[in-house]
Parts: C-alpha cells; structure tokens; sequence
C-alpha cells in the first residue's frame, strides 16, 4: 500500500515538473496553472527546509523540553 502511495507522489512530481516546462514554452491556461502551484510547493519545501536548517545551527528543536 505504502508502495502505491509513493508512486502516486512520484506521479505528482514528475508530472508537476512536465507542466512547468510545458508552460515555459507558452502551454494552455491549465498547465500554467499547475506549473504556479508546483513552483509555489517548492518555495514551501524549500523554506521549510532553511527554517529547519537554522533552528539546527541555533540548536533549538522541538524535541527539547
């Protein structure tokens, strides 16, 4: 099950970049649409990402307490 799970977050992935690419050289409204909200799921990855970076380096984690 877990398998399926993550070929269907694959599926999303790869499926999302194909639609950033496709926008790039001027595809219909739709695939614009879904290139705006993968880059938007990667701006949020990424800034998760730094914020978790730094709350590492200031040696603050939720685990303490």
């Amino acid at each position: 099950m877990i398998v399926l799970v993550l070929l269907g977050v694959v599926a999303l992935a790869v499926g999302g970049c194909v639609c950033v690419v496709w926008a790039e050289r001027g595809g219909p409204r739709w695939v614009r649409a879904v290139a705006a909200m993968t880059l938007a799921a990667g701006k949020v990855v990424r800034r998760s990402e730094s914020n978790r970076r730094r709350q590492g380096l200031n040696g603050t984690t939720s685990d303490d307490g």
